[in-house]
């Protein structure tokens, strides 16, 4: 099994993803950042989602089971 493109590094108090490391460049993002990466077409695997009025980025679903950014 390969490693896992975007790894989460850092969470709030209350579980939201905050701060992320893509594991092929070495890269560390905001969340902010990381949308808009997303948003930018840099990151196929993923798509950003409006949660509790905050956009926040998630994994594109896939045939694994429990495989989420985490």
């Amino acid at each position: 099994m390969g490693r896992k493109r975007v790894s989460v590094t850092n969470e709030s108090d209350s579980g939201r993803n905050q701060r992320f490391q893509d594991n092929y460049t070495g890269s560390n993002m905001t969340r902010s950042q990381f949308v808009r990466e997303i948003n930018n077409g840099s990151y196929q695997n993923y798509h950003v989602r409006n949660v509790n009025g905050i956009p926040t980025p998630v994994s594109n679903p896939d045939a694994t089971r429990n495989n989420n950014l985490g």
